[in-house]
């Protein structure tokens, strides 16, 4: 039986485990990126493991989510990385050269090589061909130490792509009709492979939207073979010699085949508040708009950005609209403005943000109350935008520019015909602002410089024989990290100090929250499917652990979220009887017995004391995360001689 793209990466670098679906492997990884939003709590978390030297081959620390300095707090955290990044032998990406994914995507990634990243997006690596996943930070620093990346097996899906992409029609609309197909938890548990002869039509960074996308299906990964396609943009960055072929056998068996013929699809719109509640952009015709984002990890290379201004140039936006553009590189802008496409953006009124993620976190750009905003992002759960009842719409780079000049959702198809745009043969190299590590000699007698936002890691407590507590929260389907732990320009500054931080946890859902779970002493939550979708923030679970949260039982889970409560020390269960969840009440007093015993059986039982109904529930645990809990956290586990 031949294997599968994934599965050949896989097999070259698995350190335990067998290549069964459903059973835990261990990978070994050979880069790693962080972002600042998250980066430094994984550097904390490194520094406590005492390794003097990252070991993997490449480690990059970037400065891409909280480049607004209202405050001291994120300039503090800025420097805190990077004297890290010096110290312990990563390279340094600073703030303004980019989007962690683009500049990843054009100066390290490398097809066949694994890479793990603290932000759900790094699956964006898999347009080149990598086996690139999102993580919790604690998972990044295990790695970043030399400790292997434990998964589940993931099933292997693929999706087979006919014929070629109509005028106006993009990569961005694939994503959206594959949304619209799967969900955003169809591909729980899966690894997406895409493949057939529609895709020799797809360029680099075309295949990049796509599986950084893959993110919002709940994926592990999404993955394009690496071939000609992928040489020349290697060749364009100057690392050829980066380049290998990979592709699947021809008898490689998958769990599920898609088919989706190219040629058939039209633009395609995600509607307020998920990803996949996706209709075609004809059928919203009309819908008046106020705002347009154009930008993010998804829709920002330069074969976006020439499209956009291709569109835009001599012409003015709607009166109507505000117009944001956000270059994903340094090498983006830099090579807009030396072929004059700059120009013909700004002509049109649009405004100039800088290259980072910006208004997809809610960090600026925030639309006007009750607003409609089209964005080119990945994400539009409720309250993201920055603003509570804003409407906010995905859509490729041409439909937003069509609702920009028109002042309202308008099929791209409609305007004049597309103007051609070439890549050119050679990207403009200038890698200045990454800064390398010291050597390591150097390096012993560098000092790490911490600002005072930044405050010790929340204290985890060894999982107990029996729980009792009370059921905090209750909550139900798709529960994402932005409702337990929201981002935005706010918040966002105070990523390193867990206490400060705990008063916003599910604010978005309930504004009591953090009160009552302090109050509690020990709390448990409820939760309906696909809980902690979204963003790999370990914040999601580390903030909860700070107010007291023991367990979260929920009818399924997102695949990083419920790796980080573990990691985090907070037990996360199912409920064997999803019918159940009907049952239980906000404030019940919930125990749980026999929790070591449960543990090893996988099976528990719940016993609500307002009611007095046993409630039955599943335990999936490997012996490893068995031992994390026990321990009362992966950190915890590791220093007990654990390992990594």
């Amino acid at each position: 039986m031949g294997l599968t793209i994934a599965q050949k990466i896989i097999r070259d670098h698995i350190v335990s485990g067998e290549m069964i679906a459903g059973g835990e492997i261990a990978l070994r990884i050979d880069q790693t990126l962080t972002q600042d939003a998250t980066g430094t709590m994984a550097y904390l978390e490194f520094e406590t493991m005492g390794v003097s030297r990252v070991k993997t081959e490449l480690s990059v620390a970037y400065i891409d989510h909280n480049t607004l300095q209202s405050g001291f707090e994120n300039a503090d955290d800025h420097i805190y990385i990077q004297s890290v990044a010096k110290k312990y032998g990563l390279f340094f990406s600073r703030p303004g050269n980019g989007i962690c994914h683009q500049v990843h995507l054009e100066r390290f990634g490398k097809p066949g090589k694994t890479l793990i990243g603290s932000d759900s997006h790094t699956p964006t690596g898999g347009g080149i061909g990598m086996l690139a996943m999102g993580a919790g930070g604690l998972d990044v620093a295990v790695a970043m130490g030399g400790g292997a990346y434990y998964i589940t097996m993931p099933k292997m899906f693929r999706v087979n792509l006919t014929g070629k992409l109509q005028e106006f029609v993009t990569a961005k609309d694939v994503s959206l009709e594959l949304l619209k197909i799967l969900s955003v938890k169809g591909g729980v548990g899966a690894i997406i492979e895409w493949g057939g002869e529609g895709v020799k039509t797809l360029s680099v960074p075309e295949r990049a939207t796509i599986t950084n996308m893959g993110t919002e299906l709940g994926a592990t990964t999404s993955i394009f073979p690496s071939d000609e396609i992928t040489r020349d943009f290697l060749k364009a960055q100057g690392r050829e010699e980066d380049y290998v072929e990979l592709k699947s056998d021809c008898d490689a068996v998958y769990d599920k085949i898609i088919d989706i013929n190219l040629s058939e699809l039209k633009p395609m719109i995600a509607c307020p508040h998920s990803p996949d509640n996706v209709v075609t952009v004809e059928s919203l015709k009309g819908t008046k708009v106020d705002q347009v984002c154009i930008g993010s990890c998804t829709n920002s290379s330069l074969y976006d950005m020439l499209k956009v201004a291709a569109l835009l140039k001599g012409k003015t936006i709607a009166p109507s609209v505000s117009l944001s553009v956000s270059p994903g590189s340094k090498q983006v802008l830099s090579m807009l403005a030396d072929c004059g496409a700059l120009t013909d953006i700004l002509a049109s009124g649009a405004r100039l943000l800088e290259c980072a993620c910006g208004p997809c976190i809610g960090m600026g750009f925030s639309p006007n109350s009750g607003g409609v905003s089209l964005r080119t992002f990945n994400r539009n759960f409720e309250g993201r935008s920055g603003t509570a009842d804003g409407h906010v719409y995905l859509v490729s780079p041409e439909t937003a520019v069509a609702a920009a000049l028109t002042g309202e959702i308008t099929d791209p198809r409609l305007m004049e015909n597309m103007p051609e745009v070439i890549m050119p043969e050679k990207f403009k190299i200038d890698d200045s602002a990454v800064i390398p590590p010291a050597d390591a000699e150097t390096a012993k007698g560098l000092k790490i410089v911490r600002g005072p936002n930044i405050k010790p890691f929340p204290e985890s407590i060894p999982q107990a024989d029996i729980l009792r507590a009370e059921l905090v929260l209750k909550v139900g389907d798709n529960i994402t990290t932005d409702h337990i732990m929201p981002a935005g320009a706010k918040i966002l500054p105070y990523r390193s100090n867990i206490p400060y931080l705990s008063k916003f946890c599910f604010r978005v859902c309930d504004e009591t929250f953090p009160e009552r779970a302090k109050a509690a002493g020990q709390g448990i939550i409820v939760g309906g499917n696909n809980y902690g979708q979204g963003s790999s923030r370990e914040h999601a679970a580390l903030v909860p652990l700070y107010l007291g949260v023991r367990a979260v039982i929920a009818k399924s889970f997102a695949r990083i979220h419920a790796a980080n409560l573990i990691n985090a020390g907070i037990i996360p269960l199912t409920f064997e009887n999803p019918e159940d969840y009907d049952c239980l009440n906000q404030s019940d007093i919930l125990c749980i017995k026999d929790i070591f015993n449960g543990m090893d059986t996988g099976k528990l039982v719940l016993t609500d004391e307002k009611t007095g109904i046993d409630i039955k529930l599943a335990c999936s645990l490997t012996d490893r995360q068995k031992g994390i809990l026990k321990a009362g956290g992966l950190l915890r586990y590791v220093g007990q001689g654990g390992g990594f």
